[in-house]
């Protein structure tokens, strides 16, 4: 692969779904230099059978800013840990993560049930963690619209789960 016609080509993309998730002008241009780093060091790893150079730039760049996050909540956990404060181990043990991955592919299951616009805007905000605001802004409509919406696409899928009936 060519890092810097990728470069090129994919750099607003991925300062794009950063931007949703560090909100920080600073963080997003340090992630967004961590995901070209990743991506010249895992370069092998890419197997276009697997999907587009694109989708696999995107799943990078997303786990980096979620590192990222995590390391600013590190950062302040710290602080607040140096203060006196005590913090709970959140490790989760084997039933819990056993757990974890059952409601995660019974989640995917559900979601594959909605409509494909459903499905975009649920990952959106819930995946790339992108604001209402922007949500609205970009699809033309108000944030009221969009939270209705987002409403009516966790009620159906609380059903789809077997929770409450609507």
């Amino acid at each position: 692969m060519d890092m810097e016609a990728l470069l090129e080509q994919y750099s607003g993309m991925l300062e794009y779904i950063a931007r949703g998730i560090l909100r920080d002008d600073e963080a997003v241009e340090d992630c967004v230099s961590r995901v070209w780093l990743r991506a010249v060091e895992r370069s092998a790893d890419y197997d276009p059978a697997r999907g587009a150079v694109s989708t696999w730039l995107t799943l990078l760049c997303r786990s980096t800013a979620i590192d990222c996050l995590r390391e600013r909540w590190r950062k302040v956990a710290l602080a607040a840990e140096s203060l006196g404060e005590e913090l709970a181990d959140s490790a989760p043990g084997p039933e819990e993560e056993l757990l974890r991955r059952e409601r995660a592919e019974r989640l995917r299951s559900a979601l594959s049930r909605l409509s494909e616009a459903d499905r975009r805007l649920f990952y959106r905000k819930y995946y790339y963690l992108q604001s209402t605001a922007q949500l609205a802004a970009e699809l033309g409509t108000t944030e009221r619209a969009v939270e209705g919406r987002l409403y009516r696409i966790k009620r159906k899928l609380r059903t789809l789960l077997g929770g409450d009936e609507p």
